[in-house]
């Protein structure tokens, strides 16, 4: 399976099953459009040279047509699918990583928050340390042998709930020898009660802090706003600098934007970031039921294709001035690219990947927390559905009858199975509009980099 586009003056073609990524002149790109899957024959098909014979000479048809025939037999082009005969083997694993829910409550009401502004459909609560330290008790027993772990704190807003946060940090770290394990934490927070003394203890004990923030002020303020409706912009953004300036470089970070309806033209959002001194950002699309005047909606889709252009453009500018950024959905390994299961399967949720909540439930990830037909089982007992677990072991890209025969599956993975669930009905039927985001994200990626290894 190939796929073949032009963007920026590239003809770029992607080989899905090896990941090759060929940049082509007009003749062999030309050509593609007249082959099949599998060994190319011998001698261009007639259909292909009686179509091409008034745009190309004998010569240079000859020579691509024997270029397209030596990446084919190099395995590099129209590539059998040597993965899905592994699909079936994929086995539940131990579990690596949780997300706490550390607060059922927030201090802001968001309007597109999926969380239902931090309550997550329930009653507004703070997890006991008692709660806390169970999980960390059964990731410990559930993760086996993995010697690296990692923790997210979540909300809700975390900070609303610091003290546990810094226990729990405290009673990982007192146990890490004794069972031979590694503590990763992360923390996600929208910063209003950020201080000294927080930041310190985040920028000492968090090897990756994501900071909440939209852009641009009118921007910011229009959806994230406090509890009275008032905006955060003014009182957030001078914590977040403080945050990023004291953080050492071998500690990540980067700030999480959310673009909706309003601001299509988030590339300015992304340019004021850069502007205030953050170059580590990742801006999302919100993901919400299509009824709500911010939504993103299929009508959107061509704007939106050409504002990734945009900020493909200014990714490329910046780089030749010497100001790269990193922007998390461009960010894709072409060389090695993602080991074999993370290609079938990307989203490790209810298998190697729980969420927790304050009353110590047990969930497949975050997005599940308050649909009772999903919990899992509970850390204060123990439980766990094992059957459930499975099942999401073998959710894969093979297992989605719409992923199957796509020229991303192995780029996505599959995509979001809550976002699936939530908005498709099944984790295995495809959000639709973040399956086209994923593939225009995915081809100025690849753009990108061509362009970037043009520079040099």
């Amino acid at each position: 399976m190939i796929h073949k586009y032009s963007l920026n003056g590239y003809h770029i073609v992607l080989d899905a099953n090896s990941g090759a990524v060929h940049l082509f002149d007009e003749a062999p790109f030309d050509m593609l459009d007249y082959l099949e899957e599998g060994e190319i024959p011998e001698h261009p098909p007639e259909a292909m040279t009686d179509a091409l014979k008034d745009r190309y000479d004998e010569d240079t048809v000859r020579e691509a047509y024997e270029e397209i025939r030596e990446l084919n037999r190099k395995g590099q082009l129209y590539s059998p699918d040597e993965y899905e005969k592994f699909a079936a083997m994929l086995k539940s694993a131990p579990i690596k990583s949780m997300c706490l829910n550390i607060a059922h409550d927030c201090n802001l009401r968001c309007e597109y928050c999926f969380a239902a502004q931090g309550d997550f459909g329930g009653e507004r609560m703070l997890m006991p340390f008692e709660v806390a330290k169970s999980a960390i008790d059964f990731l410990v027993e559930k993760s086996k042998g993995r010697h690296n772990l990692e923790v997210d704190f979540f909300g809700g807003e975390p900070l609303m709930n610091f003290d546990v946060v810094k226990k729990t940090v405290e009673y990982a770290r007192s146990i890490e020898k004794k069972y031979d394990k590694n503590f990763r934490f992360t923390i996600t927070t929208n910063g209003l009660l950020l201080s000294d003394d927080k930041i310190d203890f985040i920028n000492r004990e968090m090897s990756n802090c994501i900071l909440s923030f939209d852009g641009r002020k009118s921007v910011h303020d229009r959806l994230r706003v406090r509890v009275d409706g008032s905006g955060c912009y003014d009182s957030v953004l001078p914590k977040f600098q403080k945050l990023v300036k004291e953080r050492s470089k071998d500690k990540d970070y980067y700030v999480r934007g959310t673009f909706t309806k309003y601001n299509l033209d988030f590339t300015k959002d992304i340019q004021h970031l850069l502007d205030l001194g953050f170059n580590e950002i990742s801006m999302e699309p919100v993901v919400s039921e299509e009824k709500l005047d911010y939504s993103v909606k299929e009508e959107d889709l061509p704007r939106i294709f050409e504002e990734y252009e945009t900020l493909s453009n200014l990714i490329i500018q910046r780089s030749k001035e010497g100001k790269e950024f990193d922007f998390y959905h461009f960010m894709i390994d072409l060389d090695q690219g993602p080991c074999a299961i993370r290609r079938l399967r990307g989203c490790s949720c209810g298998n190697e990947y729980v969420a927790i909540t304050p009353t110590g439930d047990i969930y497949p990830c975050h997005q599940f927390v308050g649909q009772e037909e999903w919990k899992m089982g509970s850390v204060l007992d123990g439980s766990l559905n094992t059957d459930m677990k499975d099942s999401f072991a073998l959710a894969n890209v093979y297992s989605k009858p719409e992923c199957k025969n796509c020229w991303a599956k192995f780029y996505c993975s599959g995509g979001c199975n809550a976002n699936n669930l939530q908005y498709a009905g099944d984790i295995h039927k495809p959000h639709a509009i973040s399956c086209s985001l994923e593939k225009k994200r995915l081809e100025c990626a690849i753009m990108i980099q061509a362009a970037l290894a043009d520079q040099k």
